[in-house]
This record gives structure tokens, sequence and C-alpha cells, in this order.
């Protein structure tokens, strides 16, 4: 089983990184996590076939995880998918694909299909809201998610955090355990998706250096993890190995040090710095 990490920036533009994406490969499977900017790009990089992606899983509606949903669902037809795009994510996900397919894209997704008879035709994609807990067991593997806080304690209105649901996810499969965050701090949901992980593909936005005002510490209290409580999280869980993504765009690598250097005074378990298209067996 492999994980790449397509894409590891956030939703400003980055030179060096497009925005979060992560694919676990399971022999010919493909499962995507986010579609963000870039991933249509990143899959062609990394060698995997458009026309092999099935399956998606959206941790958020934030932009730099979605923005590039609609690429994933024209192009894996365009190359060849033959069954339906699965999409599952938090509530809303079902609006957002069918808003997609039947007003944004429809004129295109027509003209493709009645010109383009070499596609073989238009093959569906089926969004399904979740919420948190078991969601899928093919036999081969199986996922669970769990409810991660991502500006929960951010001043906003009750009625618009009712409908605010973000997820991290737990992928079980040949005996081993994947968890990805998504964008989150620590909070009950991460422990429980992290705990026992061979590896833990973990959002790490700051690194403590670089928490140097009021906006920025707010943002590593109440909306991403960084570098002051990464390793925390990946020790108490037991976490075998932990991946960072998410990181902000910097022109000073030794801030990427400074972020090794947090997470190495919690953990000692092996750390992968990700960049865009890092390998990484499980």
């Amino acid at each position: 089983m492999e994980v790449i990490l397509l894409g590891t920036g956030g939703p400003r533009p980055d030179p060096r990184r497009m925005a979060t994406t992560t694919l676990i490969r399971l022999g010919d499977e493909n499962i995507l996590f986010d579609a963000g900017r870039g991933v249509v790009v990143q899959l062609s990089k990394a060698g995997v076939p458009l026309g092999a992606i099935n399956t998606v899983f959206l941790t958020h509606h934030h932009f730099d995880h979605i923005g590039d949903l609609y690429d994933v669902m024209l192009n894996s037809w365009m190359s060849g998918r033959k069954d339906a795009l699965r999409i599952y994510g938090p509530p809303d996900t079902e609006r957002l694909v069918h808003t997609l397919v039947t007003q944004v894209y429809d004129k295109d997704i027509t003209w493709r299909d009645q010109g383009e008879p070499s596609f073989g035709g238009w093959k569906p994609v089926l969004a399904t809201d979740i919420i948190p807990g078991p969601i899928l067991d093919t036999g081969r593997w199986k996922i669970s998610a769990e409810l991660v806080s991502h500006g929960d304690g951010l001043d906003m209105p009750p009625a618009f955090l009712a409908r605010w649901m973000c997820l991290g996810y737990r992928f079980e499969a040949e005996g081993k355990v994947i968890a990805i965050s998504g964008d989150t701090v620590p909070c009950p949901g991460l422990e429980r998706l992290a705990e026992g992980a061979d590896l833990l593909v973990q959002c790490c936005f700051l690194a403590t250096p670089e928490i140097n005002n009021e906006h920025l510490r707010r943002l590593a209290k109440f909306t991403i993890a960084c570098g002051d409580t990464v390793g925390k999280i990946a020790a108490k869980a037991g976490v075998k190995k932990l991946a960072l993504t998410h990181h902000r765009p910097r022109t000073d690598d030794g801030m990427l040090e400074a972020l090794l250097a947090d997470v190495r005074q919690d953990y000692a378990g092996p750390v992968v710095l990700g960049e865009d298209l890092t390998r990484i067996e499980v």
C-alpha cells in the first residue's frame, strides 16, 4: 500500500506546492482524499491513470480542498473511467456535486457526451453526505470518519457552525491503518482516528517561531494544528510514522527545519516532511 502526497500546500498560491490532496494506492484501487488545486496535474505527474480514480473522500468544503473536484469528475471520465465516480463528504457534499453537474458544467458535459463518442457516454458522479462513524467496508478495505475541529472556537453564528462539519478519516487495509487528519487542531476526534496508526498524514501549518502575532496565535489555537502541537498529537496516539502536510507558503527553508524541530521535541518516531509527490510505503 502506498500513500502519495499529491499536494502539500494551503489556500494561498505557492510556486512550490499544490493544495493539500492525498492519494492512497491499494493494488489497482486509487482512493483520493480531497481535490485541491492542481490535483489532476499532480496525478499525471505521479503516473496515476486518471480513469482509475473511482472514489473521493472530502474532509471539508474549504476551496483549497475542493477547488479542482470538477476537474477530477470530468477528466476521470474523459480518461476512461468505466464506473460511477463516488464522492463522500460532510453534509452539503451532495448539493455541491449536484450543482457542479447540473448547473455549472452541465453544458460542458452535454457537449462532450454528444460530440465526443469516444468517451463512451457520460459516467455518473454519485455523491453521498456522511457523518462521523463507519462509512464503507468493501471487504478489501474499510474506512471510518471522525469529527475534527477546524475553526469551531471562532466567533461565528451558531447556525453556521451547525452546518460546518469537518472530518478526518481512518483507512484500514492489509492489517495497516492510515489516518488522514484533514484540517484540525487537537481534539478527541483526531485522537481517535490517529490511535495506533501506521501512518498519520497530519496538517502542520506553522513552526513555533512563525506564530508571532495574535491572528496567528488564534489560527494555531482554533483553526489548524502547528508545530507546537503536532508532535504531542502523534506521541499521544502512538503513531508509528508521521507525515506533515498543509504547509504555508515559505521562501525560507529554515522554517521547515524549525517545524521538524518542534515536532521532534515531543515525537520520537520517523517524520516525513511532506513535499508534493512524496511517496510513502505503508
